[in-house]
């Protein structure tokens, strides 16, 4: 675990973010870096299609989860 020196002005963002997705600062900022990671490394895909294959690697059924 490390630091990262990040400015005020996307630290009050990623604060407001994760009051909307219900998770801390932290995860909110880990789960922001890791999409933008996937997305420079899949630039051809959108962000739907690289949630969908996250979801699959998961082994997570969004039907039975919609359907809940």
């Amino acid at each position: 675990m490390g630091i990262v020196k990040i400015s005020d002005e996307l630290h009050e963002e990623i604060r407001k973010a994760s009051s909307v997705m219900v998770r801390s600062i932290n995860a909110q900022a880990e789960y922001w870096i890791k999409i933008g990671m996937l997305a420079e490394a899949n630039p051809s895909m959108s962000f739907t299609q690289i949630m969908s294959e996250q979801m699959q690697r998961a082994d997570v059924d969004v039907r039975k989860v919609a359907s809940v």
